[in-house]
């Protein structure tokens, strides 16, 4: 069961990229992972950004690199500690983000309403409150102090 899961959502997250027009963008992932975050959580230092995509600060480099270069992150100093500097998104960043997300969601709405009968609805409904549990589960052992 854990094998079929695993490759239906591998199967999904590919289709999804592709259907929303990912591939042909030319960007990477973690490219595309940093503009989503950039929007959610604001101007952040490179630092912050390889902190919470969990990879290294020259991976960010390379990646805020070819953002920028695209026209959809910008740089400038912090104000409040003009040696570091913040990264933030552009307006053709968001439009780019905002055009892949209405893409992918406009095809999965398609995808359900065309592969999903009305009956199944709820079926799916229960399997995603069953993914988002899965994706929640913190199975990290309890470290017991004495």
């Amino acid at each position: 069961m854990a094998v079929r899961l695993s490759v239906a959502l591998k199967r999904l997250r590919s289709r999804l990229r592709e259907e929303a027009g990912i591939t042909r963008t030319g960007f990477t992932l973690t490219q595309l992972a940093l503009l989503s975050r950039l929007i959610e959580e604001g101007p952040a230092t490179a630092t912050a950004l390889a902190a919470t995509e969990h990879v290294s600060q020259q991976a960010i480099a390379q990646s805020v690199a070819a953002l920028k270069a695209a026209g959809l992150v910008g740089t400038a100093p912090d104000a409040s500690d003009r040696r570091k500097v913040m990264i933030s998104v552009t307006d053709a960043g968001r439009e780019q983000h905002d055009s892949l997300l209405a893409s992918r969601e406009a095809w999965l709405v398609r995808a359900i309403d065309k592969i999903i009968a009305p009956e199944e609805r709820a079926s799916l409904d229960t399997a995603i409150e069953l993914l988002e549990r899965l994706a929640a589960a913190d199975l990290r052992p309890e470290i017991e102090i004495r």
